[in-house]
């Protein structure tokens, strides 16, 4: 039998012990793979949807708030703003582009958002079929609403109030919309909402405006009346009548770096308005989750080197019981090196297998929770995705494993034949 072959033999010898090793350093790199695929699909997916966006304007409240409704379509927005900060907005010589975006309503808790064709350009989407929306009730679908809910070209739908589980919620069953297009996937926000003109979430709940006045929605005014006290976008207008067109949000891109100086303030001043820049916004949000995420990386490594310990105490104890066959072995010939070497083995082979199973764990928690979650997985968690930094935390796992038989291998290194054979007795 090999070295390679006895260091085995001597791990099933002790099976229980074994197991019991390897489990808990598993369960260290799991809880560190779990914490770098969170952390690193979260902050890249929060860049990637934010890209190109240099300011959200909306209503007065939270400006994390603000940019998690507007940006990442997670949250429920502040309120609504008049149209006329459209208009002010593209004005204003540094400004380059203003896209405005009305929410309100969803199909299978998927977000319809009412924008213009720029919008899916923010996110390099392209037509995968169909067209882009030309008027108002053609809607054109991402690729993960295509994909799970079925739907194809031509094919009509009906929009739920409220942005949450839209099929529990009232539905707009007089003004269906028609899906007229599918974008092809861009692995952003877009695959999984639902895009239309403005003017269809206005004439949705009954909302006058010059832009649109289509023909075939009289009597909607009564419809939006019944529905619009739970409108979550909506500001109480005060006054009974006619409501005034109004969005939801503006995403802003600069023309000039000057706008960054200049224009957050100036909107801030603004009665009804406020911005937030993405980039403070979601540096805030990282910090905070950030804080967590170190509390429970420093339990997971905490947890590693109580692993390497337990292989350490292993190792010396296992040894300890077998001096006797070690010193067999260097009497029919056995080399030092070659028996430190295999019990260097038993804790790389040790270190080895706890490491694989933790990543596979990992992984395993991974994809149970981004399907158990739809929050998770909205903001694109997948247990498909691998991070390079995967393999620093195994090759930390294959060291913990080294050091910890080291010491036992020490001991066999320097021990006498003859006086080990001789308590051997």
């Amino acid at each position: 039998m090999t070295l390679a072959g006895l260091s085995f033999a001597y791990l099933r010898d002790r099976a229980l012990n074994t197991g019991l090793n390897i489990l808990l350093l598993a369960l260290g790199v799991a809880t560190l793979v779990i914490l770098l695929l969170f952390s690193a699909q979260l902050e890249g997916r929060f860049e990637k949807d934010a890209e190109g966006i240099d300011m959200v304007v909306g209503a007065k409240g939270s400006p994390l708030q603000l940019i998690l409704s507007s940006i990442y379509h997670v949250d429920i927005p502040t309120g609504n703003i008049p149209l006329g900060a459209l208009a002010m907005l593209r004005k204003q010589p540094t400004v380059a582009e203003v896209i405005p975006l009305a929410l309100g309503d969803s199909f299978r808790s998927f977000r319809i958002i009412g924008t213009e064709p720029a919008y899916p350009s923010l996110y390099g989407a392209s037509l995968a079929e169909g067209r882009m929306f030309a008027k108002p009730f053609e809607a054109v679908i991402g690729a993960e609403v295509a994909a799970r809910t079925g739907a194809t070209i031509g094919q009509r739908f009906v929009g739920s109030h409220g942005m949450g589980d839209g099929d529990k919620a009232h539905k707009h069953e007089q003004t269906p919309f028609i899906v007229s297009g599918r974008l092809n996937p861009t692995g952003t926000v877009v695959d999984r909402l639902i895009l239309t003109p403005v003017e269809s979430v206005w004439d949705v709940h009954g909302i006058e405006h010059d832009e649109h006045d289509e023909a075939g929605h009289e009597g909607e005014a009564e419809h939006h009346d019944e529905d619009h006290a739970h409108e979550p976008a909506r500001q109480d207008a005060g006054v009974q009548g006619a409501l005034e067109p109004e969005v939801t949000a503006l995403l802003v891109r600069f023309a000039s770096p000057l706008a960054a100086v200049q224009l957050p303030n100036f909107i801030n001043r603004q009665t009804e308005l406020q911005a937030a820049v993405p980039a403070i916004e979601v540096s805030r949000l990282l910090a905070l989750v950030g804080i967590g995420i170190d509390a429970v990386r420093a339990f997971a490594v905490l947890l590693m080197l109580t692993a390497g310990l337990s292989i350490f105490v292993a190792l010396l104890t296992a040894l300890r019981q077998r001096e006797g066959d070690m010193a067999m072995l260097r009497v029919i010939g056995a080399s030092r090196s070659g028996i430190v070497g295999q019990i260097i083995a038993e804790g790389m082979i040790l270190a080895a297998a706890g490491a694989v199973l933790g990543v596979i764990l990992g992984h395993a928690v991974i994809g149970v929770a981004a399907a158990s979650f739809e929050e998770l997985r909205q903001m694109g968690l997948t247990a498909l995705h691998f991070e390079r930094a995967e393999l620093w935390i195994v090759l930390a796992a294959l060291a913990i494993g080294v050091i910890a038989a080291l010491i036992p291998a020490l001991r066999v290194f320097n021990a006498d034949i003859a006086e080990t054979l001789a308590e051997a007795r």
